[in-house]
């Protein structure tokens, strides 16, 4: 059984004075179980929810609470609120990275997190369990007799041939909310100068800005937006209604994401924070395909394509874009591209 709790409003924790907002709060498992490990995060609950009841399977006696929040929010939740999260879980590596750094996080070693390779972890503090690409998911409505995109590049053509045609419908993250779309923006710039002309171009034909991947992708297939740049690939593919649009992982450079967990240095339950970290990781890494407990396994979707892929690996070079001049910088600079007013 499971009860769910929807608040667009502020929560306000007993032991804080600060708030943070959350999106929804669900609290899976039987009222009766005696032991309660609290996670936040930045994963939708549908596209979660096959993990946690794989979780719950092996831990009848368990009762997960199930916060998700914006990468910006847990940030905030963790490091300013204290707030008592027994695991945080984010899309935002850069994030995640600078909370291990400020010493906000438990360090946790165990048979399931020393196999992990290098790149998918960082020191004994966050754990890598998804590869997620940045994709550009594409109405089929809109595309009607033209060719579909294969890159950025290819985009860039289509958007300054059809002006009329696109102009109002792409929609891409506010870098100033989003903490996974600035971490994906950053991480475009340094690989290519292509992600500045496309940003330029998008401006020019003013593109809408979201806080997250799912409403644009909501937006896509409601016919509302042609073009949702840079989302989560895994989001898109998981969806019913995918056959109205294209997901297209860019042929010049396709970003790839590690969604990661960490304990917080506060956690009230580190006993079950432990195993429930184990159980992500050894899900995701045990496993070569796309399975129930595993919603975000991009094997399938990553096969072929190593060559194009460009990982965002865990470690300090996460903070270069985190200092505060530099992020004033690029945040003037991508103001500029795409607001142009």
């Amino acid at each position: 059984m499971r009860h769910l709790i929807i608040s667009l409003a502020v929560i306000l924790w007993p032991f804080s004075a600060s708030a943070f907002d959350i999106e929804e709060r669900v609290v899976f498992g039987a009222e009766s179980n005696p032991q309660t490990v609290r996670v936040i995060s930045t994963g939708d609950v549908r596209v979660f929810e096959p993990m946690i009841n794989g979780f719950l399977a092996e831990n009848p006696t368990v009762t997960v609470d199930y916060t998700v929040v914006s990468s910006s929010e847990l940030m905030k939740a963790i490091s300013i609120d204290k707030a008592a999260f027994d695991v945080a879980i984010s899309s935002a590596m850069d994030l995640q990275t600078k909370l291990a750094n400020d010493g906000f996080t438990a360090p946790y070693s165990s048979q399931a997190t020393e196999p992990l390779p290098e790149w998918a972890r960082w020191r004994q503090d966050v754990f890598a369990f998804t590869q997620e690409p940045a994709a550009v998911v594409l109405s089929k409505d809109a595309f009607a007799g033209l060719p579909m995109p294969q890159s950025r590049q290819d985009l860039i053509s289509l958007l300054r041939q059809y002006p009329d045609r696109f102009r109002g419908k792409i929609g891409t993250y506010d870098l100033r909310d989003s903490g996974l779309g600035y971490l994906f923006a950053t991480q475009d710039s340094r690989t290519s100068e292509v992600y500045w002309r496309l940003t330029e171009v998008m401006g020019a034909l003013d593109a809408k800005l979201y806080c997250c991947s799912s409403n644009m992708i909501n937006d896509v297939a409601s016919g509302k937006l042609a073009i949702a740049y840079n989302v989560l690939g895994s989001y898109a593919l998981s969806r019913a209604d995918k056959d109205r649009f294209e997901v297209m992982l860019p042929t010049d450079f396709t970003t790839v994401m590690m969604r990661t967990a960490l304990i917080p240095q506060n956690a009230q339950n580190k006993d079950l924070a432990e195993p429930f970290v184990d159980y992500l990781l050894q899900v995701a890494w045990n496993n070569t395909g796309q399975t129930s407990q595993q919603p975000y396994d991009s094997t399938a979707t990553l096969a072929g394509k190593e060559n194009s892929l460009r990982r965002i690996r865990l470690g300090p070079g996460l903070l270069i874009f985190l200092d505060e001049y530099k992020k004033r910088s690029f945040l003037t600079a991508w103001e500029n591209a795409i607001l142009q007013e």
